[in-house]
């Protein structure tokens, strides 16, 4: 794969849920730790038992476990309640955490009110930063154990 190829893989999800923009938002930042599935979907060394995203720009996103120790999965980028939201995303294809921005994905997640519900719209991007080693990290993510299922466990969740 050449990088300019890379440049052109997005992965783009929605999802509609029967709530309130102000609650499918909360329930997306501040509830994370009960929608996602942290017995398969965490990359510290203890099991995690929280997910973290502390409530402003330049805030971290991470796990925490019972022990107290964190592992870090990136940065909150943007923080704009209840439409939107922006996070770094700190992996790479090796499913570990490198504080260098430069090699950060971006993960926003838009918050549109329709009717009396909301569509939530995931876009992650940024791929080609990790070169030829992209698809190893887009694929499983635009997969359905990647944003397809977590959203539908948010959905559940925010429901």
């Amino acid at each position: 794969m050449t990088t300019k190829e890379a440049t052109a893989e997005v992965v783009r999800k929605s999802i509609t849920v029967d709530v309130p923009p102000e609650r499918a938002f909360e329930v997306f930042t501040g509830g994370m730790t009960r929608w996602w599935p942290l017995d398969t979907h965490h990359i510290g060394e203890s099991e995690p038992n929280e997910v973290v995203v502390e409530p402003q720009a330049g805030g971290r996103w991470f796990e925490r476990a019972a022990d107290g120790s964190e592992c870090e999965w990136g940065r909150v980028l943007t923080w704009d309640p209840p439409q939107r939201v922006v996070f770094g995303w700190h992996l790479g294809p090796e499913w570990k955490y490198n504080p260098d921005p430069a090699l950060s994905t971006e993960v926003e997640v838009r918050f549109i009110a329709e009717g009396t519900g909301t569509r939530v719209e995931l876009e992650h991007r940024g791929f080609e930063v990790h070169g030829d080693r992209a698809d190893e990290l887009r694929i499983p993510i635009a997969g359905e154990g990647g944003w397809s299922g977590l959203l539908e466990r948010f959905a559940a969740e925010a429901a």
